[in-house]
């Protein structure tokens, strides 16, 4: 059943009401849902519009058969925004689930390779197959703008890492044994998650991706064929994004 939790949600699920009875019939049986947020927040950014966290969990707490949300984020600690964020998610009441991000640095220090047509530097951050496209001119290139960089006095670049695959994949694998759903529904499109996806797809489970049709891996995709159902986010944009983005 959905009882729109607020009187916001109520007049635009009445704009909406066809996206609602799909719901309804996809999301049946008691459900759970997890949420990887560094999967989600990309599509937003690519769409150009803001999922509201708040309205969202508004939203899916007016399923009154959506039993858990597990919401996965790291946190970039010292970092204010990151933690404020964090604290939001928890007002929210979402089942959060988070750790500390990575932070890596590389350097990008141009004395340490031969010359500006050396290729070792570059190959920190471009895949082998393409740095071996690139000719001589656009390596030296690439090296010359490092180069510029440094003497600007940056000599590292920090690449921030936190990854919840693991951890996803082990929750959804353990609520399905302890049977805790018949629905289980991920918010992401990769494709590290195809195997505990195909093991709930194998044991009975119902498994549904919400996602968008572009961010989708041609893995996951394939399990479609054994009965994996993929919801496009998009359906669903004006009912959990930010009020000034709704169209």
């Amino acid at each position: 059943m959905f009882t729109p939790k607020t009187k916001k949600i109520a007049e635009i699920a009445k704009e909406h009401t066809k996206v609602i009875k799909e719901l309804k019939k996809l999301l049946d049986g008691n459900v759970y849902m997890y949420i990887d947020y560094a999967n989600v927040r990309p599509w937003s950014e690519r769409l150009k519009w803001h999922i509201d966290l708040r309205r969202l969990k508004q939203f899916l707490d007016s399923f009154d058969n959506i039993e858990d949300v597990k919401f996965y984020s790291g946190t970039l600690e010292g970092d204010e925004k990151s933690e404020q964020e964090i604290q939001d998610i928890k007002s929210c009441k979402y089942n959060l689930v988070t750790k500390p991000v990575k932070v890596m640095k590389f350097s990008i220090d141009t004395t340490s390779i031969a010359s500006m047509g050396d290729r070792s530097l570059l190959a920190q951050f471009i895949h082998g197959s393409l740095l071996r496209k690139y000719n001589g001119e656009t390596i030296e290139y690439l090296n010359k703008r490092f180069d510029d960089m440094n003497r600007l006095g940056e000599g590292f670049i920090e690449n921030r890492k936190c990854n919840f695959d693991v951890e996803i994949g082990v929750d959804m694998l353990l609520d399905a044994e302890k049977g805790k759903f018949h629905t289980c529904v991920l918010w992401s499109g990769d494709s590290d998650f195809y195997d505990p996806i195909k093991r709930l797809l194998e044991s009975s489970k119902k498994a549904i991706l919400f996602a968008t049709a572009r961010r989708i891996s041609r893995e996951l995709a394939g399990l479609r064929r054994e009965g994996l159902i993929i919801f496009d986010i998009k359906k669903i944009r004006n009912l959990i994004c930010w009020k000034r983005e709704i169209v």
